[in-house]
């Protein structure tokens, strides 16, 4: 069964800096494409970034140049890092993969973005 358990939301001035963690349970990361997403009230959810088995990365445009998703397979764990962050950002977060032919996501974490 698959587990993806999200943490390090909060709230966070505009400008500020917030890191997100997913632990995955089993051997996911690593062999599986990993994500974050985020939905806002009112909006679709979206991708943020993705980190594909070999390492490489996409980005939102719209984070871009602000936003690092990374991992640690000796932790099972998936990252995000948010730099130089907007109200814009303020949304629930959400740890994603897709393993053995199902989507798997985990239950949020909030972000708010304000002053």
């Amino acid at each position: 069964q698959v587990q993806l358990v999200e943490s390090g939301g909060g709230l966070v001035e505009p400008g500020g800096s917030l890191r997100l963690s997913c632990v995955t349970s089993g051997r996911i990361f690593g062999t599986n494409i990993m994500a974050w997403h985020r939905q806002a009230p009112g909006k679709q959810r979206e991708l943020v970034a993705r980190i594909n088995p070999g390492g490489s990365t996409d980005y939102a445009d719209s984070v871009k140049g602000r936003f690092t998703i990374s991992g640690d397979i000796n932790k099972s764990t998936v990252y995000l890092q948010m730099n130089s962050l907007k109200p814009e950002d303020t949304a629930t977060y959400y740890c994603y993969t897709f393993h053995r032919g199902r989507a798997h996501w985990g239950q949020g974490t909030q972000v708010t973005v304000s002053s």
